[in-house]
């Protein structure tokens, strides 16, 4: 699948708010910081660091929001993906680290929405369902583990009787509900925050792809037709961009993900289907995940294909699992149907860090894009101010390198998924 560069046919494309086209770089210009990639971590980072005071500019390859954040399910949920082999490697420190920051990018989305009036259909309430009385258990613990913090009063354990007034599935066995977990429409949230970057002074060039960064002092930031020279650059890239492989090549591998959208069917029979109006997932490996629209839609993903190969028929294969939910959806068309690439690492721990002293990078968020590429933002602008306490602690990780992971690294990935494919096929 081959989207056309400014324009992907989906839900979220087709119901966006109305956005300007922005002018290419042309000739050399000056600045602070330089960020590259206009997906959340981009404009997330820009909008940080503009409040913080810093002059900026950003380039984008295509236009804002094109790639993974704009056409994502829009699920905002809390933590990091990866935690278990965060905690392993680095016990008490990261602990800590990601007990504070578990909320931390949903309570950035929900001040700035409030404060730069962005309009993205945002609803607090997420769930993650039960297949299988295994993963019950895990929820139940891990409702245990909230509780014993004290951290249980927006948690609701719901068991395989109660499920139903949350889901109108028979297939679940309970549930654990996150009234703040939440959802929106990614496309417009991102448009938003670049609108507001662009109201404190941020520089915006669309369709100006960066094709190397020139290392010194004062890095240069190339483009075809120009060069931004800054104090600081970002790359905020993820599964599209090709810079820096020296230093980060191997580590992360491309997926393809896919989504439906159903036809409007209505407030009352979308209303029945989801009466919380939550972003679900349930609790495999590989997982699928649904939500209600703002117009009365059924939004459904999942199908990520580790080997990268894309889906001739997306309909056709997610319709079956999405049926499978709730076959009393057996009559209803879908509208829209798309895909596109996520980054994955193998630990699914998300890779932050510096390329040089004065070159940061974010990208490999594993699915947890929208609420973690928000506090990367506000982690390159402590960077840029010297506070590096987040930044050092997630240089520390150890991430797993796959030589020549563009002729074998999918391969590999999709080997390995298969495995856990089976394991939640057999509940082992």
């Amino acid at each position: 699948m081959q989207p056309a560069p400014d324009k992907i046919d989906n839900y979220f494309a087709a119901t966006a708010a109305a956005s300007p086209r922005r002018p290419a770089l042309h000739g050399d210009i000056e600045t602070d910081v330089c960020i590259i990639g206009g997906g959340f971590s981009g404009v997330a980072s820009a909008l940080s660091l503009a409040e913080r005071g810093f002059d900026v500019v950003l380039l984008e390859g295509r236009r804002i929001g094109w790639g993974a954040s704009g056409r994502s399910g829009g699920q905002i949920l809390p933590g990091w993906s990866g935690e278990s082999a965060i905690r392993n490697q680095l016990g008490e420190r990261a602990s800590a680290f990601l007990e504070r920051t578990r909320y931390f990018g949903n309570e950035i989305i929900e001040t700035r929405i409030k404060k730069y009036a962005i309009d993205c259909d945002y609803e607090r309430g997420a769930a993650t369902l039960a297949l299988n009385e295994k993963q019950m258990a895990a929820l139940e613990a891990e409702y245990a583990s909230h509780a014993k913090t004290g951290a249980d009063f927006h948690f609701d354990l719901v068991d395989r009787a109660t499920i139903s007034n949350h889901v109108a599935s028979e297939i679940y066995c309970g549930g654990l509900i996150d009234r703040r977990g939440a959802h929106c429409h990614p496309l417009n949230l991102c448009l938003g925050e670049a609108r507001a970057a662009e109201s404190l002074g941020v520089r915006i060039f669309e369709e100006s792809l960066a094709v190397d960064i020139a290392h010194s002092d004062r890095p240069g930031v190339i483009t075809k037709d120009g060069r931004v020279n800054c104090r600081i650059a970002i790359l905020a890239g993820n599964a599209y961009h090709k810079l820096e492989q020296g230093k980060l090549g191997g580590y992360m591998l491309p997926a393809q993900t896919f989504q439906i959208a159903t036809e409007v069917i209505g407030e009352n029979r979308a209303r029945a289907i989801l009466p919380d109006n939550l972003a679900v997932c349930d609790a495999n490996w590989a997982l699928d995940y649904f939500r209600r629209s703002a117009d009365h839609r059924i939004l459904f993903g999942g199908l990520c294909t580790y080997s990268n190969r894309t889906v001739a028929n997306i309909e056709n294969e997610l319709t079956p699992r999405l049926l499978r939910i709730f076959p009393q959806l057996g009559d209803v068309k879908t509208e829209f149907a798309w895909g596109g690439a996520i980054g994955i690492v193998l630990n699914r721990a998300p890779l932050i860090g510096r390329i040089a002293d004065n070159v940061f990078y974010a990208q490999g968020y594993s699915g947890h894009g929208v609420n973690c590429s928000h506090i990367a933002g506000e982690i390159f602008a402590d960077a840029a101010q010297a506070r590096l306490d987040d930044i050092n602690l997630f240089e520390t990780i150890r991430h797993l390198r796959i030589p020549a992971a563009s002729a074998i690294g999918n391969p590999m990935l999709a080997l390995g998924m298969t495995w856990f494919r089976m394991r939640d096929a057999i509940d082992i």
